[in-house]
């Protein structure tokens, strides 16, 4: 069942009108056009993708559009990660019906204990077949912490391993080493993240120049290090430019300029002002970015 669990999936956006409704067509449009880049699949409505600010019913309704533009024998991983459990495994369970290969989930935000949180991941495990994995990033909630605890969620049945968005590539390279499935989740460290064992990688840059991600995870599969790495520095100029703004808004800008216009981020988080947009146009525009083509 994790056969396919690897390569480079992009973190999707879901593209959203001013009033925050989900605009359908242009989600097979971004589809399209990273499935051409020679991506291996996506990841729907993670932090990227916007999906703890989205309802469950519009969160379905991304999960099936996403799965029916996918091609057969690509991936899809529906983030199904919600404030309830019920929630989350409501979404699980129609990810599973949709025909997405896997779901995962961040843990509950706040201050749950690592008991709460396993129990969590273990009632989303029992509730379908498909695998799970967990969403680890660290800052965003305060369990699990420590290797440990994530190799104790590795041991619930039906949990394949994680979205790994931590710095700390000795605990990645000792969960692998214990067999789990690892996406690495950093963009601007992944050729670290394959030389540490990581089966791929989901991110937000992935959206806008997801064939320089291919590049990388293709020049790593042949043990072309030196290529990686120049491909890596690559991406991070593009990243080092859109960690200086809200980076889903930032994201999104990119896209629309690129010719794929994925409307704007969903409340609270907010629109970049129209100096933002200036400077982040010009920046762009003498980045390598600019050899694609930018209306």
């Amino acid at each position: 069942m994790t056969a396919n669990l690897s390569g480079i999936l992009p973190a999707v956006v879901t593209p959203l009108d001013e009033y925050g409704v989900f605009l359908p067509t242009a989600m097979e449009r971004l589809c399209a056009s990273v499935y051409a880049a020679g991506v291996d699949g996506l990841y729907v409505c993670g932090q990227t993708g916007e999906g703890l600010q989205q309802a469950p019913e519009q969160r379905k309704r991304v999960t099936e559009v996403a799965v029916k533009a996918t091609p057969k024998g690509k991936t899809v991983i529906v983030h199904i990660g919600a404030a309830s459990t019920g929630t989350a495994i409501e979404l699980a369970r129609h990810a599973e019906r949709a025909g997405a290969q896997a779901v995962s989930s961040l843990p509950p935000a706040g201050s749950y204990s690592m008991d709460e949180v396993r129990a969590y991941y273990r009632a989303i495990a029992e509730s379908v077949s498909i695998p799970l994995l967990v969403y680890f990033f660290p800052a965003f909630a305060a369990a699990p912490k420590s290797l440990g605890d994530l190799l104790s969620l590795c041991e619930i049945p039906n949990v394949a391993g994680l979205k790994f968005t931590s710095t700390d590539l000795y605990t990645m390279g000792e969960l692998k080493r214990q067999g789990a499935v690892i996406y690495n989740g950093f963009d601007e460290i992944l050729v670290a993240g394959l030389l540490m064992g990581a089966d791929g990688g989901i991110g937000s840059f992935y959206n806008v120049c997801p064939q320089w991600f291919v590049e990388l995870y293709q020049a790593t599969r042949r043990g072309d290090w030196a290529a990686a790495r120049a491909a890596q520095a690559r991406v991070n100029e593009i990243i080092t430019i859109g960690l200086r703004y809200p980076v889903q808004s930032a994201v999104k800008e990119i896209l629309r300029w690129l010719g794929l216009d994925c409307g704007v981020c969903a409340l609270p988080r907010r629109q970049l002002s129209p100096a933002e947009i200036v400077s982040l146009r010009e920046a762009i525009e003498v980045s390598p970015l600019a050899a694609l083509k930018i209306s």
